[in-house]
């Protein structure tokens, strides 16, 4: 473990990026991290949120409350405005997780434009958008799906997203401390906007890379895992169908490498993400 992040260590600096911080675990071991540019703790990663966001998916599909193909209006009926355009009624939490729904790419970005252009209430704002497509017959990527997924975990839950994960993953992988930001009624957006060590975002490679198991505890099933990875929510195989991982903007990424059993992550303002994961991928 010391080799494979002393030479990720080396291999980071010699590209250049600003770099704050990497972090890396072997199978169950423990994580190991190193700060590269002193800075605060816990640093935005961006849409890497969405991958917290449909983990907290997986625990209700565990629990058999939600399942990949129960219908948005069915959980969130009382929630949609009578105006909606109608096809809100095929969407469903698999178009959601996969950015079928037929929003507009880049939709709800909260990195990039004011909050108050999307009013107090998101949830409105969203069903009263016009679809640009039908649903489930392309894909736009927009963090409007996955705040609709927040919300989604917090009805079916009765607890805030992060109040959530709190209870089901943070305390559970030894997390010292996370944050998320919120919309104007208090809901995580559940997108963006998750603050955390690198050191403790990498445990949630582990427990993928383990198919949902983190230090002898079984946290998410086999099943749930098996699904992420072959439908692709919220974690993307690369080109040899090696590694597989999330990044945010940046230059923010997690990597899941199942053929060496590790997964790393790094914590930057501008580094490339696709060299990162060629590294990790190709380090024996």
């Amino acid at each position: 473990m010391r080799d494979f992040l002393n030479c990720l260590e080396d291999y980071v600096r010699a590209q250049g990026w600003n770099t704050f911080s990497i972090a890396a675990a072997e199978g169950d071991g423990d994580s190991q991290s190193r700060e590269l540019i002193p800075t605060n703790a816990c640093q935005n990663v961006y849409s890497i949120a969405k991958t917290y966001t449909m983990t907290a998916i997986g625990f209700l599909y565990d629990r058999g409350l939600v399942q990949p193909d129960t219908r948005i209006v069915d959980i969130l009926n009382d929630e949609i405005p009578s105006d909606a355009d109608e096809r809100w009624g095929v969407c469903t939490v698999d178009m959601a997780l996969r950015h079928r729904l037929g929003l507009p790419g880049g939709f709800l970005d909260i990195d990039c434009e004011p909050s108050t252009n999307f009013g107090e209430d998101f949830l409105t704002y969203l069903f009263k958008t016009p679809l640009i497509y039908d649903p489930d017959t392309d894909s736009r990527y927009s963090d409007g799906a996955y705040y609709l997924l927040s919300r989604i975990v917090g009805k079916i839950s009765g607890q805030h997203l992060d109040d959530f994960l709190w209870k089901e993953l943070f305390v559970k992988t030894d997390v010292l401390e996370v944050a998320m930001s919120h919309c104007p009624y208090g809901h995580p957006i559940g997108a963006s906007g998750l603050y955390i060590r690198s050191s403790d975002m990498v445990k949630l490679g582990q427990l993928y890379l383990l198919n949902g198991v983190y230090k002898g505890k079984r946290l998410l099933s086999e099943e749930w895992v098996k699904l992420v990875l072959d439908r692709e929510y919220a974690l993307n195989w690369d080109e040899t169908h090696s590694v597989y991982s999330k990044g945010g903007m940046h230059g923010q990424k997690l990597v899941i490498d199942p053929v060496h059993g590790r997964a790393a992550c790094m914590e930057s303002f501008g580094a490339n993400g696709d060299l990162f994961i060629n590294f990790v991928r190709d380090f024996k």
